[in-house]
């Protein structure tokens, strides 16, 4: 007896000191990216340019499994069932972290409390797009015009930011406009395009091709800063909106409770590929604004951004359903 006590309390030890294998050997197998959206769309286009920099780091493929539908719930809700041992990741956004928590009355999963922070990886371009014939020649002159004749304008969305940044827009300036709601900015732009709409805020395929062609004019851009691809463009708050609040933006997360180790290794390697020349490159004719963070920095950056959506929504009156 006295030798099996001593082979159990051995073994504790052993047990005790013995090294997390599958933090320390991560990874050892090919990793599942999902992402929300359908292949070709911004979203999609921006993980796999910044996929193979990862996987190579990380030494394992990387595959993307498009999960679109319900604004990034569906997505969602593959990721929070998965097991948080860092072979199942998300490409999140704004639609999905920010938008539909805030959207929903009773949202399938808590944008926080179900999700572990990874890295953040920048904003997302977005601009106010205009039909030439409008008059206004300035965001504050779209919206005096919209003022001086109350439900005269109508504007398109294409996705959760576009709905909520205009409402919040309107109700800044306490405007009323017919909103048109479309399935996705493609469509949109064809009726933008040809008139049928006043204006837009919207991403940059296609509407920046478009507007380089003289089709649409482009008023303000959401950004933090000018984009490059409209550098005599204002930013939101240089067209005199400094107190708007809503972000478009992108990162990487995973299930709640992956190891810490496993999230710093990716977090390292996603920082990498967002600071790559290589990568810039070709996000530039995009617009994309790439911008890496710590783990803990996307985490305050997901609450402050789920607070102001939350408060942007209670300004436009809008109703969750």
């Amino acid at each position: 007896m006295r030798r099996i006590g001593l082979c159990l309390c051995v073994l504790v030890a052993l047990c005790a000191a013995a090294p997390d294998v599958s933090a320390q050997g991560y990874p050892v197998r090919a990793i599942r990216l999902v992402v929300p959206f359908g292949a070709g769309g911004g979203t999609d286009n921006l993980a796999r340019i910044i996929e193979p920099h990862v996987s190579r780091a990380l030494g394992q493929p990387i595959i993307i499994d498009n999960r679109p539908g319900g604004g990034g719930v569906i997505g969602m809700e593959a990721v929070k069932n998965a097991a948080p041992d860092g072979y199942t990741l998300f490409f999140a956004t704004n639609s999905a972290l920010s938008a539909t928590p805030v959207l929903r009355k009773n949202p399938p999963y808590d944008p926080v409390a179900d999700f572990t922070p990874i890295a953040f990886t920048g904003r997302f371009p977005f601009f106010v797009f205009a039909h030439p014939s409008l008059q206004a020649k300035s965001l504050q002159e779209l919206f005096a015009q919209a003022k001086a004749h109350p439900g005269k304008l109508n504007y398109g969305s294409g996705n959760t930011t576009s709905i909520l940044a205009t409402a919040q827009l309107a109700s800044i300036t306490k405007t009323e406009m017919v909103h048109v709601p479309y399935k996705g900015d493609a469509p949109l732009m064809q009726d933008l395009v040809a008139g049928r709409l006043h204006f837009s805020i919207a991403s940059t395929a296609p509407g920046a091709s478009l507007a380089k062609d003289g089709k649409l004019k482009v008023l303000a851009t959401l950004g933090a800063r000018r984009s490059n691809l409209f550098p005599d463009v204002p930013t939101i708050a240089e067209a005199g909106f400094p107190q708007y609040s809503v972000v478009p933006w992108g990162a990487m997360v995973g299930p709640a409770k992956m190891p810490r180790d496993i999230v710093e290794r990716v977090a390292r390697d996603v920082n990498a590929a967002v600071n790559n020349a290589q990568v810039k490159e070709q996000l530039d004719k995009f617009g994309y604004e790439l911008q890496g963070s710590s783990p803990e920095e996307l985490g305050k950056f997901i609450r402050e951004q789920l607070a102001a959506w939350r408060q942007a929504v209670k300004e436009a009156g809008i109703e969750p359903n």
